[in-house]
């Protein structure tokens, strides 16, 4: 089965991403590494190149994607070491020295701010540049995005997640749905028709809109929103950007709509592992889920008792020609300062990350959204109608990510904690709730500082 490796961005991951940060962000690099290495003029060099991937396909993919490379660039020789951790990298990175490694790779991109400001990894702005390639041009708008910090494109996108909607199609056709819903008053009139009670539990949920849910972090619902964090100034705007309220309000909404949070957390107990076959929408325990890209290949394998389709996750009824956009994140890659071995290392770096056929063909071993624009496109991607709603969401100018901070995720941390709050009527407050939390997130940042 494919298990994608957003299972590091759960709220727990977050906060374990979040508590790292606070820790390393007091810390700097090591100092600028070595510039020409003389790999351009042929000098043999070797680099070692840090991942966290761990499954057999993904470590061939990468393998394989390597291997490409050191036919295109002989000298370059490429010591790969998988199944790496961020903690254990950031350490090593730290620590400097020859071995450290020289490239590597994340699947947190709340932590591009931490490793931009603390200095451990190199802005690669100057290198695109050298080399004639525009950014802007070249990867999707928000994977841009969760790539910089203040200016410092210390990282680039290898490879994306984006997230959307799945739907029952035999349970629409029951409840005769004729089209998944675009906006979110069609939403919770859908899900409202697709809840089947029994007596103080459910045979149906249309679906679980709790933030305990799998993957309905109040991060993915504010996706749709279009929500910032932070204003101009850098400060948190979750009390005075209207779409945050309104993204808690509608939550709330919909949890008392179907049926009350501690009936639907009763409910969710009896959820299976998401990355299983067992996860409720594979057991129709639930109608309609926002999941990721990943998905697709485990439904295709589990092949679950009912016709099921994908579709872009609905947005707000005022934001209604926004529809098709969507929460993205993903895997990024990067330099370390302190290499000694720059010049080889942006080569690999480089090729990972727009090569068109070195990003198809990771995209279609592994399953997962291509990191730019021309890959999007290329006729060479694996992809049926179901796979390619998250391509349209990907290129879709309106999608939208979570910012970095110079303390990774902790930001994300004091938000989901207030959601918890409001969603089990704890917190009935919800302008003084926003106040109090936004106080918390810029002490925390200033902290970091």
């Amino acid at each position: 089965m494919v298990i994608n490796r957003s299972t590091l961005r759960t709220p727990a991951a977050l906060a374990s991403a979040a508590c790292l940060a606070l820790l390393a962000t007091a810390c700097t690099g090591t100092g600028d590494g070595g510039g020409d290495d003389g790999s351009a003029a042929g000098k043999d060099v070797t680099i070692t190149f840090w991942h966290g991937w761990s499954q057999d396909n993904e470590v061939k993919a990468i393998n394989d994607n390597v291997a490409a490379f050191e036919k295109l660039h002989p000298n370059i020789h490429v010591k790969v070491v998988g199944n790496i951790a961020d903690d254990k990298s950031e350490q090593a990175l730290r620590a400097g020295g020859p071995d450290a490694p020289d490239v590597v790779s994340s699947f947190t991109t709340d932590n591009v701010g931490k490793f931009c400001a603390s200095n451990v990894w190199t802005d690669l702005g100057p290198l695109l540049k050298k080399d004639g390639i525009d950014p802007a041009a070249t990867f999707p708008a928000a994977m841009l995005q969760y790539t910089q910090f203040k200016g410092d494109q210390c990282s680039l996108p290898l490879l994306g997640d984006a997230y959307g909607l799945y739907y029952n199609r035999t349970a629409f056709a029951a409840a005769g749905i004729t089209a998944p819903p675009k906006t979110f008053s069609e939403f919770e009139a859908d899900a409202a028709k697709l809840t089947v009670p029994d007596g103080d539990s459910y045979k149906q949920l249309g679906f679980m809109p709790n933030y305990h849910g799998y993957e309905t972090a109040i991060a993915h619902y504010l996706g749709q929103y279009g929500s910032t964090y932070f204003g101009a100034d850098g400060r948190s705007n979750v009390a005075t950007d209207p779409t945050v309220a309104a993204a808690l309000t509608w939550q709330k909404s919909l949890v008392d709509k179907l049926g009350g949070f501690d009936r639907l957390e009763k409910y969710r107990t009896g959820f299976g592992d998401e990355f299983s076959a067992k996860n409720p929408f594979t057991t129709g325990q639930v109608a309609m889920a926002l999941d990721g890209e990943w998905r697709t290949a485990s439904l295709a394998e589990d092949k679950p008792a009912f016709e099921w389709a994908t579709a872009p996750f609905p947005v707000p009824d005022d934001q209604a020609a926004n529809y098709g956009r969507g929460y993205q994140t993903g895997t990024i890659v990067g330099i370390a300062k302190g290499s000694r071995k720059q010049t080889a290392a942006w080569e690999l770096v480089k090729y990972l990350t727009t090569d068109t056929d070195a990003v198809v063909s990771f995209a279609n071993a592994i399953h997962n959204v291509p990191s730019t624009l021309a890959a999007l496109s290329s006729p060479k991607l694996d992809a049926d109608a179901n796979f390619r709603t998250f391509l349209d969401i990907a290129k879709n100018p309106h999608s939208a990510t979570t910012p970095a901070s110079i303390n990774g995720g902790a930001y994300q941390v004091s938000l989901q904690n207030l959601s918890y709050e409001v969603e089990a009527g704890r917190q009935t407050d919800l302008g003084a709730g926003l106040t109090a939390t936004a106080k918390e997130i810029d002490a925390a940042v200033d902290q970091a500082k």
